[in-house]
């Protein structure tokens, strides 16, 4: 018997793999960074101080109750004048009277802070008088 040789191919030698390089990811990925970072410093270049943000509000705030307290004002005004024209006791006539001249005391001192706040603060800015 003979005895029976094996043969063997040679292997061939694994090719390395060409890395294939998504240069759209890579693109997208840079357009994406630049952006973002644009993005947040713009916020950060334009928002104003913490000063001017709480000025602001405390205005828009003022403003508000300014707006509540005329409109509450007129109501309750014009029902303590109806009760003072249509009432048949001097009592009821007399307690109008006196809440009539609440109501206008209280509306005038909340518009006589407006007007603190909005013409005299100015000349007081930085702590010192600039008048």
């Amino acid at each position: 018997m003979k005895k029976q040789l094996k043969t063997t191919t040679p292997k061939p030698k694994p090719q390395k793999e060409r890395r294939h390089i998504d240069w759209g990811r890579y693109l997208f990925m840079g357009f994406l960074c630049v952006t973002m970072m644009a993005g947040t410093t713009m916020q950060v270049f334009a928002a104003p101080t913490i000063w001017e943000k709480a000025t602001e509000i405390m205005k828009d705030v003022y403003n508000q109750i300014l707006l509540i307290s005329t409109i509450a004002a007129v109501v309750t005004a014009s029902v303590a004048l109806l009760m003072m024209n249509f009432s048949k006791t001097d009592k009821t006539v007399t307690e109008s009277r006196a809440w009539l001249k609440r109501i206008i005391i209280t509306w005038a001192i909340l518009n006589g802070l407006g007007f603190i706040m909005a013409y005299i603060t100015p000349f007081f800015s930085d702590g010192k008088w600039t008048g």
